[in-house]
């Protein structure tokens, strides 16, 4: 395990970063789309985009990975987040639409490469832990955009807080630089990828791994739409800042950070899809309440029931792809995850626009409680494929 240690905290940083740059748009819509006239719950259209493009790249990561390495690969990742917040930060509606795209090409990758380089330095006894405090790179990152954008939209107005933004990700692939050699070398090819089509008709041929990635695409629904419209939701239905609606997204990121950590240690100690069934019970139940909650509701009730709801909607990825994992073949790792980052991402891509839809024509509550009636059906599906298996 000791060996482990730099590249799973290489991979979290690296998740950390691209991930603070995907939610930087949402936590800072209020404003942009005041100054650039257009409705805030385009935020879901905008984040459709990052995650179509995100789920092309994931699923073609392979071949480049292998040739040129993960880490030089992850390097390129935060080079394209950096040019979709610069771009971003000039201030036209279309810039943003290539900005988000953008930081599509940035997402993609970073999970196919994390796999590749952590499923050949891990035990698979340790899966799950492994791939759990690696994926706790995506609430660190969400949180540091909930709250330190707020901060740097006061100071420095939304066009300001990006560009900062993209001066860290450029900072982040220069110190990149001083581990790529020794990473992607200590790391053995796994020969040539198996192919798109090929990884697709395999994954859609084993039952636990089709099982895995529809679940991971309704599952996505649930934590995007939570993810991605929570400051806006509390903002305009609920009455509170920005700030502060902010800072709980951040409460809410962190509480996932714990509760992520705590399933990765159990996935190694109990079946994995049962553990995923039973969390998407808990995030059905979080998803109603938030629905349920009114404009009028104290702030505490807010703040316990958000916070709650999002501790488990952010924390079941690490699991989901640690059995994943598992499940592959070896060497096929990278290739077989872009599949199941592909599925996950089409749920980015198709929930927040029906979730922001549904919330545009019969309100926020209905849209909440559509999302958990899916999640409900989906952990029950993971549950009774788990009894069977």
């Amino acid at each position: 395990m000791n060996r482990a240690i730099v590249p799973v905290a290489t991979m979290l940083v690296v998740q950390a970063m691209v991930s603070l740059s995907v939610l930087s748009l949402s936590v800072m819509m209020p404003a942009v789309a005041k100054d650039l006239a257009i409705d805030p719950k385009l935020v879901g259209v905008f984040t459709a985009i990052t995650y179509a493009v995100a789920a092309t790249v994931a699923l073609g990561s392979a071949g480049p990975i292998t040739r040129l390495g993960a880490v030089r690969i992850c390097q390129g990742a935060l080079l394209m987040a950096a040019a979709g917040l610069a771009l971003n930060a000039s201030g036209y509606v279309i810039a943003t639409v290539v900005a988000v795209a953008f930081i599509g090409v940035a997402q993609g990758p970073v999970n196919p490469a994390s796999a590749h380089i952590l499923t050949q330095r891990v035990p698979r006894e340790y899966f799950s832990l492994v791939f759990s405090v690696k994926q706790t790179g995506v609430p660190l990152g969400f949180a540091l955009a909930g709250a330190l954008l707020p901060l740097l939209l006061e100071l420095f107005g939304w066009r300001g807080a990006s560009l900062i933004a993209a001066a860290a990700m450029v900072v982040a692939a220069l110190i990149l630089e001083m581990l790529r050699s020794d990473l992607d070398a200590r790391v053995v090819g796994a020969g040539p990828s198996p192919g798109i089509w090929r990884s697709i008709r395999f994954v859609a041929a084993h039952r636990q791994l089709r099982v895995l990635g529809g679940s991971a695409l309704v599952y996505v629904v649930c934590q995007h739409t939570f993810t991605f419209y929570l400051v806006t939701y509390l903002y305009q239905y609920c009455g509170l800042s920005i700030a502060r609606a902010g800072f709980l997204l951040f409460l809410a990121q962190m509480a996932a950070v714990a509760v992520r950590l705590i399933l990765g240690a159990l996935g190694d100690r109990f079946p994995r899809m049962w553990l995923l069934g039973w969390t998407g019970i808990t995030m059905a139940a979080g998803a109603i309440a938030t629905g349920l909650l009114a404009p009028d509701s104290p702030f505490w009730l807010i703040s316990l029931v958000v916070i709650s709801y999002g501790a488990v909607a952010i924390s079941w990825n690490g699991v989901s792809m640690a059995e994943f994992a598992h499940l592959s073949p070896p060497g096929q790792a990278a290739a077989l995850s872009g599949v199941q980052i592909a599925l996950a991402f089409s749920g980015a891509v198709i929930g927040p626009p029906l979730f922001g839809l549904i919330a545009a024509v019969a309100g926020y509550p209905s849209a909440f409680f559509t999302v958990a009636a899916c999640v409900l059906a989906s952990a029950i599906w993971q549950i009774t494929a788990a009894r069977q298996r």
